[in-house]
């Protein structure tokens, strides 16, 4: 079989495959289909799933974001922008370009610590979000796209779930000197009953980082060690 015969088939196994099955309709309108493109003969089965991770973590990365504006109005308020939603999609709007943004440098670890100090007058959900969403990416040494050579390490996946449940704790815990929080997330209703939408979305994105780890750690045949967060000091494991 010449070059020419082989790439065909090739073609034509990935078109089937792409064709094969129903997509996901979500409830937002979006579908789970990936358009094919010749980029995808440079992919194996573990970077596609890798991606699908990443955007899923991004999904939800989104959504914490936007659920913690309407929770803290004031902090959109502080940036000047015109509401929640144009404040989420301004914060993720690097990712577009993400290897070029010096957004990938700030440093997350003094970042994720900003938020809780009382003296802060900024825009306490930006920064939070912004330092969840540096450290996931570097997670994924920054990123977007993942082939056959593209190294990915499963310590650095573990980690950065370990760190995302120090700060879901700081969030939960965090109070100003009024004793309030210092930015609402989970609560109660009217009629007593807890809204827990934070810790279901957080529990998801630790769950997918986790996973996505094992699936790497497998993979490259690296064990993670092991590890937790001093949640009293706050000294995030190295990603």
């Amino acid at each position: 079989m010449n070059r020419t015969t082989l790439l065909a088939c090739l073609l034509t196994a990935a078109l089937l495959t792409a064709c094969g099955g129903q997509p996901i309709q979500r409830k937002d309108g979006s579908s789970s289909v990936r358009s094919f493109s010749m980029k995808e003969l440079a992919k194996g089965d573990v970077d596609t799933v890798i991606e699908i991770h990443q955007q899923e973590i991004i999904a939800i990365l989104k959504t914490l974001t936007l659920k913690l504006y309407r929770r803290n109005p004031n902090e959109w308020r502080k940036s000047g922008l015109a509401s929640a939603d144009e404040a989420t999609a301004a914060l993720f709007k690097p990712l577009e370009h993400w290897h070029l943004e010096p957004q990938k440098n700030l440093p997350w670890e003094t970042v994720l610590l900003e938020p809780w100090r009382a003296d802060f007058a900024g825009d306490r959900v930006k920064t939070l979000m912004d330092g969840l969403l540096v450290m996931h990416m570097a997670a994924f040494n920054h990123q977007t796209e993942f082939y056959l050579l593209t190294e990915v390490d499963a310590q650095k996946l573990y980690n950065a779930a370990r760190n995302t449940e120090a700060v879901v704790w700081k969030l939960s815990s965090a109070r100003n000197a009024q004793g309030e929080p210092v930015l609402l997330s989970n609560g109660v209703d009217g009629n007593g009953v807890a809204n827990l939408s934070f810790e279901r979305e957080f529990g998801k994105l630790i769950g997918i980082q986790d996973t996505l780890a094992r699936i790497v750690e497998d993979k490259s045949n690296r064990a993670i060690r092991f590890g937790v967060v001093n949640v009293a000091s706050m000294v995030f494991l190295p990603i």
